[in-house]
């Protein structure tokens, strides 16, 4: 199989028709390999539209989900970002390429230690995989100028837009199937946010977070 033209292709067929035509993420898109995020048995499929097996009942989302989560935060590469959910750490890689530093929790040690080392085998080398909850762990180096969130959510708790910077973004998938929201949370003041729907999808929800939160805006 020639992965390059696999890689080629899914950014051509893939992502850009799901409206990410932003030069650099582009580059960064067609630059990062995703086979070695993708596990031994499945490396035929990394770069299909599609989800792939994880250990613990996981999935890596299809590329263009996470293409276009890392491009709609349009970061500079100054960037401070936390991730919740690392998964394979391919959308953990995707967003170091873009950031200064990324900062991502994983619930699961295996996929955490997995990740970690997929991460080094790549050469990135400047985030960091930490078994953690997201849903419940403040990070020390909060607040942050980016979060991301992995997975579905019925609702973005509190303690995750807390951490945010003032001028700040969060993106998350929010909702319940059929249908979910991709959506752009923005601190805009100490005690205010707006919140923006991006586009519509359907994804797993992300672990350990509750079906509803005290947060209205």
């Amino acid at each position: 199989m020639n992965l390059e033209k696999a890689r080629f292709n899914m950014v051509e067929q893939q992502i850009r028709t799901w409206m990410v035509l932003e030069p650099a993420a582009l580059a960064v898109l067609s630059a990062v390999e995703r086979e070695k995020f993708t596990p031994s048995p499945y490396q035929s499929l990394a770069y299909s539209d599609t989800e792939i097996p994880l250990a613990q009942g996981q999935t890596m989302l299809p590329p263009r989900i996470d293409a276009r989560l890392m491009h709609d935060l349009h970061l500079q590469g100054h960037e401070t970002v936390l991730e919740i959910g690392t998964g394979s750490g391919y959308l953990t890689a995707l967003l170091a390429h873009r950031a200064h530093q990324v900062i991502s929790l994983e619930m699961h040690p295996e996929l955490a230690q997995a990740a970690q080392a997929n991460l080094r085998a790549a050469g990135v080398h400047n985030a960091d995989v930490r078994v953690g909850h997201g849903a419940l762990d403040k990070v020390s180096e909060a607040p942050f100028d980016a979060i991301v969130l992995g997975g579905s959510v019925a609702e973005v708790p509190q303690s995750l837009l807390n951490q945010l910077k003032v001028g700040g973004k969060l993106i998350a998938i929010v909702g319940d199937e059929p249908i979910m929201h991709a959506t752009l949370f923005t601190r805009v003041a100490d005690q205010q946010w707006q919140s923006r729907a991006l586009w519509d999808t359907a994804v797993p929800a992300l672990e350990g977070f509750s079906k509803t939160s005290s947060f209205k805006f």
